[in-house]
């Protein structure tokens, strides 16, 4: 190495290493042109993260593990309320369908008369549906004689009678069901008063 570039190695400035600086520092747009005789300090590297000790990375593995452990028991635990849930509505709109006929069945022991061989076949049938309608948790709302309650009836007609009290009623067009605590079918009632 010569003797000058020892010295702007060491850090003295030369005489000529001056005047190149102040020429440098009066334009700006030259000085990113010009490359510079001095040497560039190094950029200060950002300081590394000290490395986790053995016991610090047991821990924080440890860590991921439990709360991957409780993600995946929470995924379970809510796919099987869905899956619940999914099969309870259907048993539900699937018993929904089937309650015409059971009216059907209510219609034609209606209709025939008391001493009719066929009147006894419905009426066996109606036993047996209300059986599986049973097997299944579904429950007849009883409705006759009770207090008219919104959650569980529709008043589609209205009489005044004074034998009757309040809110009673008198009358049930159409029976209603409840699947365990849902209201499946509302009981179609005349109230009186």
């Amino acid at each position: 190495m010569s003797k000058k570039n020892r010295e702007a190695a060491a850090g003295q400035e030369l005489p000529e290493q001056e005047e190149v600086k102040a020429e440098t520092s009066q334009t700006p747009e030259t000085e990113q042109a010009a490359p510079s005789s001095q040497p560039e300090p190094e950029a200060k590297k950002p300081e590394e993260p000290a490395k986790p000790t053995p016991e610090q990375a047991l821990k924080a593995a440890e860590d991921r593990y439990l709360r991957l452990a409780a993600e995946y028991d929470n995924f379970r635990k809510r796919t099987a309320r869905e899956r619940d849930a999914i099969y309870a509505d259907v048993r539900a709109d699937t018993v929904v369908k089937f309650l015409p006929v059971y009216d059907n069945l209510l219609r034609a022991i209606a209709m025939t008369p008391e001493g009719d061989p066929g009147r006894k076949g419905v009426e066996m049938t109606l036993a047996q549906f209300e059986t599986v309608l049973t097997k299944l948790g579904v429950t007849a709302i009883d409705a006759l004689g009770q207090t008219f309650d919104p959650a569980l009836h529709n008043a589609v007609m209205h009489t005044e009678d004074p034998a009757v009290g309040e809110n009673i009623v008198v009358e049930e067009f159409e029976k209603g069901f409840r699947l365990g605590d849902k209201v499946i079918r509302f009981s179609m009632v005349k109230v009186a008063n």
